[in-house]
């Protein structure tokens, strides 16, 4: 189902392809397999070799810091009434929200943008008195930047806004858009449901109780959009926001390469014997050797044995220090471009610090944190 599609043929516009295609970038390397960078070939003079770089996943492991910093216990939200706050706490109870507020951060980090719809399930009305039959339940969506769909925004606040998502209902997969647009200053919510063209609603199970639009009476929108508090410098006409690594992948790149060559470095110079071919049987024919133990590699009926001799050990020198030295520096790169400031990951043995201590003994993190709370304070 294309989506873009979809929403121009009911009349709007939203963020360029392109940028979608940025938030797929970010979305591989949170996942730690970039397609075209951790697959790759290597000619051995006879012929190209598939191979599978490492990776040391740094792009998730900054993500999941920053959704710890952003949201942990120490965040509270609380109302001066004692009714409204029962009911609240048990809206976010209902809907898993300490555990899916810090996945929302850690989405948020990695792709820039997340948002939050509070929607009512199972409502009924009497439709001879329109009187409520039963309320139903707030359900909270929590949607990640590749099906959030800006329709217009001012002063980078989206002020209308598309919302997909898919479903499988009896091996059909539909896609379900929800577009939230104002109309005579309140806000419409708009349901469409579509297979490969829209279908009516009434028509699939699960969707049978869903207006085709909501007339919600409210100048105030019903929907949340949470980003990180930096700059879009990939497209600056958008309101999107960029993931917290989105300048930092050359690092992540040179990382990866490190990391792989650490890994090699173990396995292409581990301790090798070399036997000759008369030495591999005792006099009564079993096996001098375990045949099972990968150290021990028979020499060729014709080797050299001036040179060789019967057995020869070979013990490969390993450059751990040159690999550790740049993957601790690029680990520096990619912390202070991160908005951690220099040396948050580095391992010297000093011993572990706290969170408050190490957000105290640093201030380039202090600032940023406070930064991104100015747009979370907002959210929440």
């Amino acid at each position: 189902m294309n989506i873009r599609r979809a929403l121009k043929e009911l009349g709007f516009d939203t963020v360029g392809i392109d940028f979608y295609k940025l938030i797929g970038v970010w979305g591989d390397w949170y996942k730690g397999n970039v397609e075209d960078f951790h697959s790759y070939t290597v000619w051995n003079g006879i012929e190209e070799l598939e191979c599978h770089r490492y990776s040391v996943s740094m792009a998730k492991k900054v993500c999941e810091d920053w959704a710890n910093l952003l949201m942990n216990e120490r965040v509270n939200i609380t109302l001066e009434g004692k009714k409204e706050q029962e009911f609240v706490d048990t809206i976010l109870s209902e809907n898993n929200w300490e555990v899916k507020a810090n996945e929302s951060q850690e989405r948020k980090a990695a792709l820039g943008t997340v948002a939050y719809v509070p929607v009512i399930e199972g409502m009924s009305i009497n439709p001879d008195t329109s009187e409520i039959v039963d309320p139903g339940r707030i359900r909270i969506n929590y949607v990640s930047a590749t099906n959030i769909y800006p329709l217009t925004w001012d002063n980078g606040i989206i002020r209308e806004c598309a919302f997909a998502s898919t479903k499988k209902v009896d091996d059909t997969e539909y896609t379900y858009i929800q577009v939230h647009r104002l109309n005579g200053g309140e806000y419409d919510i708009e349901n469409h449901l579509y297979d490969s063209e829209e279908v009516p609603l009434t028509s699939v199970k699960g969707f049978e109780t869903i207006p085709p639009v909501v007339h919600t009476g409210s100048d105030r929108p019903q929907f949340v959009i949470d980003r990180l508090n930096i700059t879009n410098n990939a497209d600056e006409c958008n309101p999107m926001g960029i993931a917290i690594f989105a300048n930092a992948i050359d690092t992540l790149k040179k990382l990866d390469m490190e990391f792989d060559s650490y890994c090699n470095e173990f396995d292409l110079g581990r301790k090798r014997i070399f036997v000759a071919p008369e030495m591999l049987t005792n006099e009564d024919g079993s096996p001098t050797f375990d045949p099972d133990d990968s150290v021990f590699y028979s020499l060729p009926e014709d080797y050299d044995k001036s040179q060789t001799g019967l057995i020869k050990e070979v013990d490969m020198s390993l450059r751990v220090e040159q690999h550790s030295k740049a993957i601790n520096d690029d680990l520096n790169y990619l912390s202070l471009k991160c908005g951690f400031g220099t040396e948050r990951y580095r391992f010297d043995g000093a011993g572990a610090k706290t969170a408050t201590e190490i957000i105290s003994e640093n201030s380039d993190m202090y600032r940023m944190l406070k930064k991104h709370e100015t747009i979370l304070e907002d959210v929440l």
